[in-house]
C-alpha cells in the first residue's frame, strides 16, 4: 500500500490522482492534501479522503477553511503557505508525495520530500526545468523513486524498460500542436485568450493550457527529459502528432522505434507511477485501435520559428545552470499577466526572451544551490513584472 501525499489536490492532475485512488481503496491511503486556494474542493476531499494534515497557501482561506472544519466536527490540522506544503511533503507516514502544484511553487516542497526520503510521483515539469540540476542527484543520492506522471515522460519511461540507456539514440517527444498549430506569426498576434484555452485534445488548467498554445509546454518538457533520462538536449526531438495517441517515442541506437499508445488521459500515467512496480487495474476506456478517431496517425515537425519559445528552450537546456529557472520565471509572469488580459499572445514570448537576455551577465557562472535557484526566480519574475509593464504602456 502506498502512503500518499498529493501536494495540489484540487487541481487536475491532484483530483484524477484521487480518482484512482478512490478506485481502490485497498492499494493507497491518503496522508496528506494541498491546494491553493480552493478550500471548496478541499473541504469535499478531506470529508472522503480523511486525511491527516492538509495546507493552504492562501493564509485567509487556511484560517476561513480551519473552521468550517471545525464547525464539522472534523479535527485535523489545517496548515498554510510554503511550510504548510513542506510539512504535507515530509510526514513520516508518508512514503510517496505527488508533486502537482502548478509552476515554480512545487520545487521546494519536492526538494524536501527527496531529502526526507519519499518517492516522487512528478507531474510538476517545473520542478526538474529549475532544479533537475540539484533534485536528480539528490535523488540518487537518497536512494528514492522518481516516478514521472506528465503522460510524455511516462510513455518515455515505460518505452526505456528493459533498455540498456547506452542503447538510447533520440527521444521522440510528441506535441498535439495546440489550438494554434498551422498558424503564422501574424496570425498569432491576433489571437485571443479565449482561443489560446481551447485545447483540442486535453481538458487542463489555464496555465498549463496557455503553455501548449505557446508550446512551452514542450521546451519545458525537453528539459525535463534531459534530467530524467540523462540524454542531451540536442537527442531529444518535437514531433507534433495531433491525434495525441501516441504519448512519446524512443529510437534505439540499431534504428527501432518504441511508442507508447493510448487515449488522452492522465489516469494510465498516474496509475503506472503509483503502481510501479506493477500495473494496476484499468479505470479508462480500454484503446481500440480500430476506432476511426484513432485510426489516422500523423505527424509533423515542430514549427520553431513560429514556435519561437521551444528554441529558446534548446538553448537554455544545454547552457543549464540558472538558465531554465529565468526562463520558466519569466515564462509564468507572462502568462499570468496574458490570462488576465494585460498582454497580447506574443507578449508572452517577448517577456520571456527579454527577461532571458536581460538576467544573461548576472546568472551566468552562478553556484546552483537551492537558495540560488529561489532567489533568480524572485529576481527573473521582478524583471519580467517590469517588462510586462512596460508593454501595457506602449
Amino acid at each position: 500500500m502506498r502512503r500518499l501525499s498529493v501536494l495540489g489536490s484540487t487541481g487536475s492532475i491532484g483530483k484524477q490522482t484521487l480518482e484512482v485512488v478512490r478506485n481502490a481503496p485497498a492499494d493507497f491511503t491518503v496522508e496528506a492534501l494541498t491546494c491553493g486556494s480552493d478550500t471548496d474542493t478541499l473541504f469535499e476531499q478531506i470529508i472522503e479522503f480523511r486525511p491527516k494534515v492538509c495546507s493552504v497557501m492562501d493564509e485567509k482561506k487556511a484560517k476561513e477553511l480551519s473552521d468550517r472544519l471545525k464547525s464539522s466536527d472534523i479535527n485535523i490540522d489545517v496548515l498554510m503557505g510554503t511550510e504548510g506544503n513542506i510539512t504535507c511533503a515530509t510526514l513520516d507516514s508518508c512514503d510517496t508525495v505527488v508533486g502537482a502544484i502548478v509552476g515554480f511553487a512545487g520545487l521546494v516542497p519536492v526538494y524536501n520530500a527527496v531529502l526526507s526520503g519519499k518517492d516522487i510521483a512528478l507531474a510538476n515539469k517545473e520542478t526538474l526545468v529549475a532544479g533537475g540540476d540539484i533534485i536528480m542527484p539528490l535523488i540518487r543520492e537518497k536512494g528514492v523513486m522518481m516516478l514521472p506522471i506528465d503522460s510524455e515522460h511516462s510513455a518515455i519511461w515505460q518505452c526505456l524498460k528493459g533498455e540498456a540507456r547506452s542503447d538510447l539514440d533520440r527521444i521522440l517527444i510528441t506535441a498535439s500542436g495546440g489550438p494554434f498549430r498551422g498558424k503564422t506569426r501574424d496570425e498569432l498576434e491576433k489571437v485571443s485568450v479565449a482561443d489560446a484555452l481551447h485545447h483540442p485534445t486535453w481538458n487542463m488548467g489555464g496555465k498549463i493550457t496557455i503553455d501548449s498554445a505557446t508550446m512551452m509546454n514542450k521546451g519545458l518538457e525537453i528539459i525535463e527529459a534531459h534530467h530524467l533520462y540523462g540524454i542531451e538536449c540536442d537527442r531529444i526531438d518535437v514531433v507534433v502528432h495531433p491525434q495525441s495517441v501516441i504519448h512519446s517515442m524512443i529510437r534505439l541506437k540499431d534504428g527501432s522505434v518504441l511508442a507508447q499508445m493510448g487515449k488522452p488521459s492522465m489516469i494510465l500515467p498516474i496509475e503506472v507511477a503509483l503502481y510501479y512496480p506493477k500495473r494496476g487495474p484499468s479505470i479508462v476506456k480500454e484503446f481500440d485501435p480500430f476506432d476511426a478517431a484513432v485510426s489516422n496517425l500523423t505527424f509533423e515537425p515542430c514549427d520553431t520559428e513560429v514556435f519561437r519559445l521551444v528554441k529558446l528552450a534548446y538553448e537554455a537546456g544545454k547552457r543549464g545552470g540558472l538558465f531554465p529557472t529565468v526562463m520558466n520565471a519569466a515564462n509564468e509572469s507572462a502568462v499570468r499577466a496574458y490570462l488576465a488580459g494585460k498582454i497580447g499572445f506574443l507578449g508572452i514570448e517577448k517577456t520571456v526572451f527579454d527577461t532571458v537576455e536581460k538576467m544573461d551577465p548576472s546568472i551566468s557562472g552562478m553556484e546552483l544551490t537551492i537558495d540560488s535557484i529561489c532567489q533568480t526566480d524572485k529576481d527573473a519574475r521582478i524583471y519580467a513584472d517590469e517588462l510586462i509593464e512596460g508593454i501595457i504602456r506602449e
